[in-house]
């Protein structure tokens, strides 16, 4: 057995804690026992040894974890302390211990993937005690390495992110046995839509897609468990550009394939290459054929997942009509070629076909393949599942999904940064773990760089989703933020990374518009920006907290995202108010103007620092991506200034008023502004006074009411102030109070303003418990927020945290249970009291989730107190438009009518009646609600302590 070290110099010391408690079978911790494995004793790392003759691979992970034992350590190897790894099989003294009995494989052999660490006594002479790790197979025995090189504080991202090495001169891995093995068959990324960004950094970096390049994607892959890919492809050939990428990737131990729309191993741009003719199988049969058969030609013996079926060329529909004869015959002549070339049986050859846009179409009305191909079910781009194995089936080749971090279509292209909630991905590759979508799982990750995160969620879960139930889904980013930064930050920094995603999943940004949050209702426009604000400047608080060495990782992982995305959302707000002022003729119309352009350029500056400082330039180009001033679904060229005002502003001062709730402004609006309150609707209203000159003004408030208070009455205008308008409501009138506010300015203008209040009691909840009042003439409620979960039927309901737009989404378990008839299942009771009488229209946001099942749309249904259920189908407008909205939403919000409901408390449940509706929000409308993106904020919750 050849033992050898590598030794690489240690990096800082940083603050990542290892498992202190030693709890478990060899786990990996700092504090030693009389039975534990010495991983590192006083700075110098155990041997670790491997057989010359294991299988390809094993020899390359072991070099990589003993320089990660090294930085680690921070010193030499000693001989006094010994890791054996080796794959069954494929090793004497592994082999020699399970025939002995000592080293226990049971729940190993002959299972795909998995691994055995075991601590044992006195392996072979002269070693006390070892740590053994054994794999079913060559990847089982590198993910044994990689896991505890991982568990030891190496992240998978040291090289990718820039992580820190942290320094541990004692580690011990504790007595007994540990055994791991992946649930999914094949899991992988794909690298796509890869310019400008990953394609400036490679070319720069590597000088193309080459071999170079992809051992760090390689390496990447295999640390995080994975052990798929699909190569970029955008004029790209994984195998055509560089001869030693495929025979590398073997080495490596990856298994390849091509993309969605390539067949049998052969990319796009090798068509575009060395094509003749038309990429069509009606007049090109010959010409393809040839052309396919030199794709497996090449494979020989590399492990590979074979991509069969047809689609146009560039990724694009087949000619309208295709028929399902013609594909299925294409899907036939394509095995025969593998057959042919192979001389086996075409189903020793894994195959996969991807159930695509269209071909889910033709898999709908009837296409079929060979049992032993693996159909790839994908979601809708936009990460919604559109199909999924109908419960219970099987076949040989086993179902999978492609899903999507990034894409390039409409309604629009989202390439540039992170909008993907760990929280839905969790939710959706549930549904396809509990339906039986088992063989392979891969997504879509455009330049990678950007999805660190859920990159490594989606590989993970693959991995062991049985380890995330939805209980434990929250700890998920504090201990991946603990991974990367260590401990002492990691709950502040995991809430970073969770609301800045929550944040970005609302709307990409690539969607984002002056207008897409209301600035005259609910202060929504001011609250989302300040909200972004408020995570970015607790980023820069922990950025000055962290060790120096910290600092490249946390750019790019934490504070690039935050800031540019805060500081995107500004730059939309402040565009959107800048015309807004104009129209009312503010003075600050021009200061806003000014902020937009200050705004525009930092985004230059944060691209600049990510691109060009972070780790002395390693990252170049890496945040090329436009993504300010789209006008269709394409990226434009470059980022785009938006569109700004400027007035000519008279020398003399001049009084402008506009109130909450109205984009008017007087004295030059028609009519009267006016100010409602409601006793349980929002605490302030506000008046802005403002300047529509240059020069000084003054402004002062009087009339009103003894119940009605200012909160600056009289003063300077400056350039504009707003006054908060309040009701004391213990001396307003009962029922309804009128009143008046004139303000005049020092230049004569006197603008006056209605205030009207309603101070109705609400009558109490009928069970004296909490319930949600109506205010401002509606009711909205968190889904969360719920009074009662009731079970049926053996369905129940979990809060997925954090899910959605706003809060958090509620949904029903087990997700596999059958449809439930409306009003006799599983529901979600919701208490509310009516202050006034009529019809109510409940609306319900719920998640964008699509018909998994293929049987006729999601359905739940809306009751108020004991009456009829009223069905609603996610998908009752099944319009292109409304699929649009629904994904750039990020939400569908579905509206059941009631005509008339009574004043005072009532029920409003919500049934349910398929799986896999996620209801994220319940709004109730009795005339009140206004125009706005999220939603009108949650109601006052009466009897609350």
């Amino acid at each position: 057995m050849a033992i050898a070290a590598a030794i690489l110099m240690s990096s800082p010391a940083s603050a990542i804690e290892v498992q202190s408690s030693c709890l478990g079978a060899a786990a990996v911790c700092e504090g030693g026992s009389t039975a534990a494995f010495a991983l590192i004793a006083q700075g110098r790392p155990a041997i670790l040894a491997v057989d010359a003759g294991d299988l390809p691979g094993v020899g390359r992970a072991a070099d990589d974890v003993r320089a990660d034992l090294a930085r680690l350590a921070g010193g030499t190897a000693s001989p006094d302390t010994t890791i054996i790894a080796g794959t069954l099989g494929h090793n004497p003294v592994i082999d020699r211990l399970v025939r002995e009995g000592r080293l226990d494989v049971s729940g190993v052999a002959g299972r795909w993937e998995a691994f055995v660490q075991q601590v044992v006594e006195h392996p072979a002479p002269g070693i006390e005690r070892a740590l053994v790790i054994a794999g079913a197979d060559r990847r089982g025995t590198i993910f044994g390495l990689y896991d505890l090189s991982e568990r030891a504080g190496v992240s998978p991202w040291a090289w990718w992110a820039d992580v820190p090495v942290p320094h541990r001169p004692d580690l011990y891995v504790t007595a007994g046995r540990r055994v791991e093995a992946p649930a999914v068959r094949y899991r992988g990324i794909f690298l796509n839509d890869e310019d400008p960004s990953l394609k400036g950094w490679v070319d720069a970096t590597y000088g193309g897609f080459n071999h170079r390049f992809y051992a760090k994607v390689f390496e990447l892959t295999l640390r995080m468990k994975g052990n798929f890919l699909w190569p970029a492809m955008w004029g790209k050939a994984f195998a055509d550009d560089d001869a030693e990428s495929p025979g590398l990737a073997n080495a490596y131990g990856v298994v390849m394939g091509t993309s969605h729309h390539e067949p049998m191993a052969r990319n796009q741009a090798e068509w575009t290459r060395y094509g003749k003719g038309p990429w069509d199988y009606t007049q090109n049969a010959d010409v393809l054929r040839g052309f396919w058969r030199k794709g497996i030609e090449r494979l020989g013996s590399n492990e590979a997942l074979v991509t069969v079926g047809m689609r146009g060329d560039g990724d694009k529909p087949m000619t309208e009509g295709s028929p399902i004869q013609l594909l299925e015959k294409i899907v036939a002549d394509q095995r025969k070629i593998i057959g042919d070339v192979t001389h086996l049986d075409p189903a020793r050859t894994p195959q996969v076909w991807a159930i695509y846009k269209e071909v889910q179409d033709y898999y709908d009305h009837g296409m079929r393949v060979p049992d032993d191909v693996t159909l790839l079910f994908s979601d809708d781009n936009w990460g919604d599942l559109r199909r999924l194995p109908e419960l219970g089936h099987t076949r040989a080749g086993g179902y999978g999904v492609y899903y999507h971090f990034d894409y390039v279509g409409g309604p629009r292209n989202y390439k540039w940064i992170n909008t993907n909630q760990v929280e839905r991905i969790w939710e959706q590759m549930h549904l396809a773990h509990a339906y039986g979508a088992d063989q392979l799982w891969i997504v879509n990750v455009g330049d990678l760089k950007p999805m660190e995160l859920p990159i490594q969620f989606f590989l993970d879960y693959a991995w062991n989703p049985d380890a995330w139930p939805v209980d434990k889904l929250g700890d998920y980013t504090r201990q991946w933020a603990a991974e990367q930064f260590g401990a002492v930050h990691s709950a502040e920094i995991a809430e970073l990374l969770t609301r800045y995603t929550q944040y970005n999943a609302r709307r990409k940004p690539e969607l984002l518009e002056p207008t897409t949050y209301s600035l005259t209702d609910y202060r929504e426009a001011e609250r989302v920006a300040d909200a972004y604000e408020a995570l970015a400047a607790k980023a820069r608080v922990i950025r000055a907290q962290l060790p120096p060495g910290y600092d490249d990782a946390f750019v790019e992982l934490v504070l690039y995202p935050v800031e540019a995305s805060a500081n995107l959302n500004r730059l939309y707000v402040t565009t959107g108010l800048n015309r807004l002022y104009a129209a009312q003729g503010r003075a600050a119309t021009n200061r806003t103007a000014v902020e937009v352009k200050a705004l525009f350029q930092r985004d230059e500056a944060l691209t600049h620092l990510y691109n060009d400082e972070v780790a002395h330039g390693k990252w170049t180009h890496m945040m090329d991506q436009t993504h300010i001033g789209y006008t269709s679904w394409r990226d434009p060229k470059v980022n785009i200034m938006p569109k700004l005002q400027t007035l000519a502003l008279p020398a003399a001062g001049a009084l402008g008023v506009a109130v909450e709730g109205d984009a008017r402004a007087w004295p030059a609006a028609p009519g009267a502004p006016r100010l409602s309150f409601d006793r349980y609707g929002a605490a302030s209203r506000y008046i802005e006074v403002f300047d529509r000159g240059a020069g000084p003004i003054r402004y002062a408030i009087s009339g009103g009411a003894p119940w009605l208070r200012v909160s600056d009455p009289e003063g300077d205008v400056g350039e504009q102030k707003r006054l908060l308008v309040l009701v004391d409501w213990s001396r307003a009138p009962t029922g309804h109070g009128e009143a008046s506010l004139t303000v005049r300015g020092s230049d004569g203008t006197a603008v006056t303003v209605a205030v009207s209040a309603d101070n109705a009691a609400a009558q109490v909840s009928k069970d004296g418990g909490e319930a949600f009042v109506e205010g401002d003439g509606y009711v909205a409620i968190e889904a969360a927020h719920y009074a009662r979960a009731v079970e049926a039927g053996g369905v129940g309901w979990g809060v997925v945290p954090d899910l959605g737009r706003t809060v958090s989404g509620v949904t029903s378990f087990p997700v596999t249970a059958p449809s439930q008839a409306p009003g006799a299942g599983a529901h979600l009771d919701y208490a509310v009291i009516l202050t006034k009488g009529g019809p109510v229209a409940v609306q319900v946001a719920v998640a964008p989730s699509l018909d998994f099942r293929g049987k006729g749309g999601l359905r739940y249904a809306v009751s108020i107190d004991g009456g009829a259920p009223q069905v609603v189908n996610l998908e009752g407008d099944p319009s292109k438009d409304a699929w649009d909205r629904s994904v750039a939403d990020n939400a569908r919000v579905l509206v059941t009518r009631f005509p008339t409901v009574v004043a005072g408390p009532h029920v409003v449940r919500l049934w349910r009646v398929d799986p896999g509706v996620v209801f994220e929000r319940v709004v109730l409308d009795l005339g009140g609600v206004k125009p706005s993106y999220l939603g009108p904020p949650e109601s006052q919750r009466l009897g609350a302590p």
